[in-house]
């Protein structure tokens, strides 16, 4: 998918009393180490559309692994179980032609993040089940590669094209559909992942939609960065 980004919790935001925690390793993201899948062995497809420079950041006073990294912490997550949206089935993202069914995917034993494996559900998004349901409170986690098996863009590819204001839809298995506008795109450094501020508690529905970025490194087989791109409901 996308060497992407650690599991949240939250950072500046206050934890949500009475939700319970899910506890699982901080190396949730796609994109790396025991979670990561390995892209662009036989070369990659041209670099992938990025934010403006003004929408690139990293985060500052973050601790949490880089997603790439090896599992090496625990992060609690908190559960929107008393909550209970129908499940994920598809996302459309009209304004870069994103339309794909949606995956469930959930932790592997070592707490990383599951990513869709290579063949048919290879380019699919995926929802995380570890993070609340599009349209309960707190920020629903979805994925997707950047690079296909066969080194052409995925699902994700375009992810980073994305403007303030875009429009995403997730289609429910009740047959309703959530809304959500996109609020900030982000270039973050995988070894500086802000693991609380894009998994930490939520005060209503969000969206995060996250994906591999910036400089490809040959060396390691990975790219260095991460996209993750903010939404919240739209009313």
């Amino acid at each position: 998918m996308t060497e992407d980004a650690g599991p949240g919790g939250s950072d500046s935001r206050a934890r949500r009393p009475g939700r319970t925690a899910l506890l699982v390793v901080a190396a949730l993201l796609l994109l790396g180490g025991g979670a990561a899948v390995t892209v662009g062995l036989l070369g990659q497809v041209a670099d992938p559309p990025l934010p403006s420079a003004a929408a690139r950041s990293v985060p500052t006073g973050s601790t949490a692994p880089s997603s790439c990294a090896p599992a090496s912490s625990t992060y609690s997550f908190p559960s929107a179980a008393a909550e209970s949206a129908a499940l994920p089935v598809s996302i459309r993202i009209p304004s870069i032609e994103v339309r794909s069914d949606l995956l469930t995917l959930g932790a592997n034993p070592d707490g990383t993040l599951q990513v869709p494996r290579p063949g048919p559900d290879y380019d699919k998004a995926a929802w995380f089940d570890g993070s609340p349901r599009p349209g309960n409170t707190g920020p629903a986690v979805i994925e997707g590669h950047v690079d296909s098996a066969e080194n052409v863009p995925s699902v994700f590819y375009s992810l980073g094209a994305l403007k303030a204001g875009d429009r995403i839809e997730v289609a429910r298995a009740d047959g309703s559909t959530v809304a959500f506008r996109v609020d900030d795109i982000r270039v973050v450094r995988k070894d500086a992942f802000p693991t609380f501020e894009v998994y930490g508690n939520t005060d209503g529905p969000e969206l995060r939609l996250i994906t591999c970025g910036g400089p490809f490194d040959g060396a390691s087989g990975h790219y260095t960065d991460n996209v993750v791109v903010f939404a919240s409901r739209i009313p």
